[in-house]
């Protein structure tokens, strides 16, 4: 999330220093320092102000540049910039309760190894502990959690007001967010979701003013599984649900896929609904999806064939 040097900064700055005494402080060169700064700047992590020829740096009143001073505070004896380098941030991100290796590795799309590096450093430094093979925060380290997630979701909310000013994030990881605007975006890493990307499967939907985009910068496409959870994400209530139905009638969607896609947005009981309805048409005791006849007037209504 951030380099090395753009978290010495934070360590670092206080409200008014110049780019010379950071420089100081940090024992870095003021180029060097002068481009951190702007990264960070066009973070929104910290912002300049003009104090004649000299430019002043002044931390921002982001929640996630409050918890990391603190925490620099209250323990200066830690260097923080050295431990939360590379994929450190994104493996505490996922350390919300005691998990093991595999699943901060499966949640966070790391390898075993590197969590393994990442979480090691953090249990030498007495940051963290491991019982029964879980991995869980001492004392008041779970900030770093806290401030691991402040983070993601305050970068989220840049990417997206540089494009849609107002637009809403409905749901976020560390990497990905899905977002709801009134405004078209057509920007890298932003991908058209929920029912306007129905279409791409032959399935037309009325669409309200609302359009949908999920931001991934590991993703070319949204996918049926991607679409079924976006769907849900957006409303899980029971019209939404029945145009999930059409989809997965519609389409070849590969069910293992599938279910890992529902495991990462936490709607595996859902989407196993859905699956068992389609299996025995309809023979599921869920009041949010359709009685079988009427699911197969909507079906009809839209040209999809169901399976016999």
């Amino acid at each position: 999330m951030l380099r090395r040097i753009e978290l010495e900064v934070l360590a670092t700055v206080d409200r008014g220093d110049t780019i010379s005494e950071l420089a100081t402080k940090l024992d870095h060169s003021e180029s060097y320092l002068s481009r951190a700064v702007g990264d960070l700047a066009e973070k929104g992590l910290i912002y300049t102000e003009r104090d004649g020829r000299r430019k002043r740096v002044v931390p921002s009143d982001a929640r996630a540049v409050e918890l990391y001073q603190d925490l620099v505070r209250q323990h200066s004896h830690i260097d923080f910039p050295d431990l939360l380098t590379g994929k450190a941030l994104e493996v505490l991100y996922y350390l919300d309760q005691p998990r093991t290796v595999s699943e901060i590795a499966n949640r966070s799309n790391n390898y075993r190894n590197t969590v393994n590096r990442v979480l090691k450093r953090f249990r030498n430094r007495g940051l963290v502990g491991t019982a029964h093979g879980h991995y869980e925060f001492n004392a008041d380290f779970d900030r770093l959690h806290e401030f691991s997630r402040e983070l993601a979701h305050h970068l989220h909310r840049q990417r997206l007001e540089a494009v849609a000013p107002k637009g809403t994030i409905l749901w976020e990881d560390c990497d990905e967010f899905l977002a709801q605007t009134e405004t078209e975006i057509d920007a890298e890493a932003f991908h058209e979701t929920g029912l306007a990307r129905f279409a791409a499967f032959d399935i037309q939907f009325l669409l309200t003013s609302h359009r949908y985009y999920v931001y991934s910068e590991g993703l070319d496409a949204v996918s049926p599984a991607d679409l079924c959870c976006h769907t849900l994400l957006i409303d899980d209530g029971s019209r939404h649900r029945s145009y999930c139905l059409l989809l997965l009638s519609y389409v070849d969607v590969d069910e293992e896929n599938l279910r890992e896609q529902a495991a990462k947005y936490g709607f595996e009981d859902e989407i196993d609904a859905l699956l068992r309805y389609l299996e025995t048409h309809g023979e599921v005791d869920d009041e949010r999806l359709p009685e079988w006849d009427k699911f197969q007037e909507l079906a009809a209504d839209y040209e999809v064939p169901l399976p016999p």
